[in-house]
């Protein structure tokens, strides 16, 4: 059954058409995928569906085809008319425009909706996993509920985490948790904007996984954006490709990716780097937590590894292998819990297990670090996050002249970038905020930079001109980076080295070709790009 319709869509932030003039289609049932780089118009779309005022359209109307309870307001999808409504009413026939109806019709739609956000955990985070997908259901009272909680966990392979800590589980786990939430929440609609972003490959099949058992093979329609191919391809039935606000192609998955692959750009050639002298150090550094449910947590377990002057190392494993702790401890964000780590600054080697001024505080302005659940200041504009957010004290024009350098160095365009300055992060899109993020980090020039998954929700395109400006950056500012990834592609890309963790132990060390050679096959085709257009 027809279910939603878009309407010659127009939607303009700054003059400029973020959707120019679409129209489609969806059915009840059918997965939709919509493809397309970063700042294509993917996410709009979805918060337009979604309801977010901030996306009302311009022009045209977003139709809804539903089944609606006239006692209750309860809305269903349209082969549920004629049905009856929980409260005993007979469900009819309802064609509403969203952006017309009444403010009571308008929160039933979306009351029936649910959506899962690129980098966004949205949990309780002092609450345990089972208690955090119990608080999503809409029947409170039910008593089936703890059942119903239980095989949510069982799908989205979270069992054995239920009674953990929200706040204690990795990236990947907690996105994990954030799609049982959503599916408690038994939608009408499921959107997902980059669901699988930020995962390493490993978790991303899980989520694929729970996706088809849990929204798709249940017919509930769901419209899923992405920039990587294979998540399209292996969860939708037809595909929109969305280029500058408007549908470049639409039709089956295989076809539309195949066209969509051949638009990936291979990175040019970089003359080599001399590598400098070591400048980290770490010799069985350890960090151990303790929980109450879980006992001792050792996320980073005797790890001894030097990265020199100049490298681009990497750090790389699957979710939970204890990656980001590694980083905060190289960062001087967490003490170690035994062990050395140790950063030369200039002559000199700083104990960075050390507090205070003397110590890891004397480094620890040296050193960039963009988290994985990154955030920028959304009331402050591009030039603001770049600037006056960060307490980077520069005289206007000089300001403005860094900002644009730094925004080209992350893969804008001189143009793109200059029209991004007076602009606030809410009206870019996930890839563009997190480019804008890593210049954050750039602009003060750090002699160290980490980058905690710096690919996570870029497109293919946009992921090359992230290795660009970090090789860049490297021959320029004379910059050591450290990249935490479970991307291989990039890492062989990008890095000089990579490190593989796994359950907080360093297994092996290495150029990225040597890492991935040490990889079985299974965990090969885990890690690496299936759709992958580079020649190593």
């Amino acid at each position: 059954m027809n279910f939603i319709e878009v309407k010659n869509v127009t939607k303009m932030f700054d003059n400029k058409a973020v959707l120019d003039n679409i129209s489609l289609t969806v059915e009840e049932g059918e997965v939709l995928g919509i493809l397309g780089r970063s700042g294509s118009g993917k996410s709009v779309l979805l918060n337009m569906l979604r309801g977010i005022p901030e996306y009302a359209p311009d022009e045209g109307e977003v139709i809804y085809h539903i089944a609606y309870c006239p006692e209750c307001d309860y809305v269903d999808s349209p082969s549920k008319i004629n049905e009856r409504c929980k409260c005993g009413h007979k469900l009819e026939s309802r064609e509403l425009n969203l952006w017309e109806a009444s403010r009571t019709e308008f929160a039933a739609i979306k009351r029936r909706i649910s959506i899962m956000l690129q980098r966004t955990f949205a949990l309780y985070e002092e609450d345990t996993v089972i208690e955090n997908i119990m608080k999503s259901f809409e029947d409170q009272r039910d008593p089936d509920n703890i059942n119903k909680a239980i095989n949510l966990l069982k799908m989205t392979r979270m069992e054995h985490r239920t009674t953990h800590i929200a706040r204690d589980l990795s990236g990947g786990e907690k996105q994990r948790i954030v799609l049982a939430r959503q599916l408690a929440k038994n939608p009408m609609l499921f959107l997902a904007d980059e669901p699988t972003g930020t995962l390493d490959p490993k978790t991303a099949e899980l989520i694929h996984a729970a996706l088809l058992n849990g929204v798709k093979e249940k017919n509930i329609t769901m419209i899923i954006n992405s920039h990587w191919p294979e998540v399209i391809e292996d969860l939708s039935d037809r595909v929109i490709w969305l280029e500058n606000g408007k549908i470049k192609e639409m039709g089956q998955p295989e076809e539309i990716v195949k066209e969509f692959v051949k638009e990936i750009p291979l990175p040019k050639k970089h003359e080599a780097v001399s590598i400098g002298d070591p400048l980290i150090e770490m010799k069985d550094l350890k960090k151990y937590y303790f929980s109450v449910s879980r006992g001792v947590v050792k996320s980073v377990d005797g790890v001894t590894l030097t990265i020199n002057e100049g490298q681009i190392a990497s750090i790389v494993g699957l979710s939970g292998a204890g990656k980001t702790t590694l980083s905060k401890l190289i960062a001087g964000l967490v003490e170690p819990s035994d062990g050395e780590i140790k950063i030369r600054l200039g002559d000199e080697w700083i104990d960075m297990s050390k507090k205070g001024p003397a110590h890891r505080g004397r480094v620890t302005p040296h050193i960039g670090l963009l988290h994985q659940d990154f955030s920028l200041y959304p009331y402050k504009t591009i030039l603001g996050n770049l600037t006056d957010a960060i307490s980077l004290d520069l005289p206007s024009e000089f300001a403005k002249m860094k900002s644009l350098h730094v925004l080209e160095a992350v893969g804008f365009k001189e143009e793109e970038a200059a029209s991004l300055l007076e602009k606030y992060p809410d009206q870019m899109s996930g890839g563009e905020r997190h480019r804008v993020a890593i210049a954050q980090v750039l602009i003060k020039e750090p002699n160290i930079v980490i980058l905690d998954e710096p690919t996570g929700t870029m497109d293919p395109i946009t992921r090359r001109d992230v290795t660009e400006s970090i090789l860049n950056a490297r021959e320029e500012l004379d910059q050591t980076f450290i990249i935490i990834s479970h991307d291989m592609d990039f890492v062989l890309e990008c890095c000089d080295t990579a490190a593989l963790m796994r359950d907080g132990k360093l297994l092996d060390e290495g150029k990225p070709e040597e890492i991935v050679d040490q990889l079985t096959s299974q965990e090969k085709t885990k890690m690496l790009n299936k759709h992958a257009t580079s020649e190593f």
